[in-house]
C-alpha cells in the first residue's frame, strides 16, 4: 500500500482469516505465554478468538485514542483491567487489531510496567495491520502497511447506526 491516503475493505470472512493467520505466526514462534491482554475496542475480537484457540485467560484494558476518525490528542485509559484470573501472569500477549502510530501499544506497555501489582516479567505484542508510520513494532502481525490506509473493518457499519435503525425494522 504505497498511497497513504487508501482504503482497505474487509469482509468478516478475510477478517477471521487474518486473525487466524496472526495466531499461527504466535505458535511457530514457540513463545509462550499465560494470558491475553486484548485492547478493546479494536483488540476484542482478536483477543476472543485467541482465548479460545489458545485456551489461555482473556483479560481486557479499554484504551481510546480515536473519536471517529480523528486522534486525540492524548490516550485514555480504563482504571483497570478486567480479567477472570487471580493475576494477570508474567507472560503477556498484548493484542490489538493494528498499530497505527504506536502510541496505543507503547503507552500501554508502559502502563503495565507502572502499575506493578500486575507483576508482569514479558510482554509481546501482536496485530493484523502494522502501519510504516508507527513508532513501534509489533512483536507479532499480518499485514505491514507501506503507507497508513483507513482498515475498514467489518463492524464499522454499526458506528454509522443506531438502535433506532434496528428498532424500525
Amino acid at each position: 500500500m504505497s498511497d497513504p491516503q487508501s482504503e482497505i475493505y474487509l469482509s468478516w470472512a478475510e477478517y477471521d482469516e487474518k486473525i487466524e493467520q496472526l495466531a499461527v505466526k504466535i505458535y511457530r514462534s514457540g513463545w509462550q505465554f499465560n494470558q491475553i491482554l486484548c485492547l478493546a475496542r479494536g483488540g476484542l475480537r482478536v483477543g476472543d478468538i485467541f482465548s479460545r484457540i489458545f485456551n489461555k485467560p482473556l483479560a481486557i484494558l479499554s484504551a481510546s485514542s480515536y473519536d471517529d476518525r480523528v486522534r486525540r490528542p492524548r490516550l485514555t485509559f480504563g482504571k483497570s483491567i478486567s480479567m477472570t484470573t487471580p493475576t494477570l501472569g508474567d507472560k503477556v500477549l498484548l493484542v490489538d487489531d493494528l498499530v497505527d502510530s504506536g502510541m496505543t501499544l507503547e503507552q500501554t506497555i508502559i502502563w503495565l510496567n507502572e502499575h506493578e501489582h500486575y507483576d508482569v516479567s514479558e510482554v509481546k505484542t501482536a496485530v493484523i495491520w502494522y502501519k510504516a508510520v508507527s513508532k513501534i513494532a509489533p512483536d507479532f502481525y499480518v499485514d505491514y502497511l507501506e503507507g497508513s490506509p483507513w482498515v475498514h473493518q467489518p463492524f464499522e457499519k454499526y458506528d454509522l447506526m443506531n438502535i433506532e435503525v434496528f428498532a424500525q425494522m
